[in-house]
């Protein structure tokens, strides 16, 4: 299985961004996929999941803020952030697994896409 994020890049503070994700090279019905972030210093967050069923979970930081949505026909996901600060710097990482919020329920990693935000 492969994770390719995308989108990440220098920002403007108070922007909108949207990051994707392809998966390739499995089958994905089965499997939960999201978003965890890891910024300067800091330790990996949990962001989304969602599995194929549209089940959504988002982590307690992010929830009401951002938004997970995925294409089950592409093997995509998506994830849009509003009103960009520099708090949400950070690279950002794909994820497929088990539905979950733990760093361990994901067994499949992308290589990341490293999100700058400047004020």
């Amino acid at each position: 299985v492969q994770l390719q994020a995308s989108g990440g890049g220098l920002v403007q503070a108070g922007t909108s961004l949207r990051l994707s994700c392809a998966a390739s090279g499995g089958t994905f019905d089965e499997l939960a996929m999201g978003w965890f972030r890891q910024g300067p210093g800091k330790e990996r967050e949990f962001l989304a999941t969602m599995n194929s069923r549209s089940l959504r979970h988002y982590g307690d930081s992010v929830r009401g803020r951002i938004t997970i949505s995925r294409d089950n026909a592409k093997n995509m996901i998506y994830l849009q952030i509003p009103d960009l600060s520099t708090e949400d710097t950070a690279v950002y990482f794909c994820v497929a697994g088990r539905f979950g919020n733990r760093l361990w329920d994901y067994q499949y990693w992308g290589q990341g896409t490293l999100v700058t935000v400047s004020s």
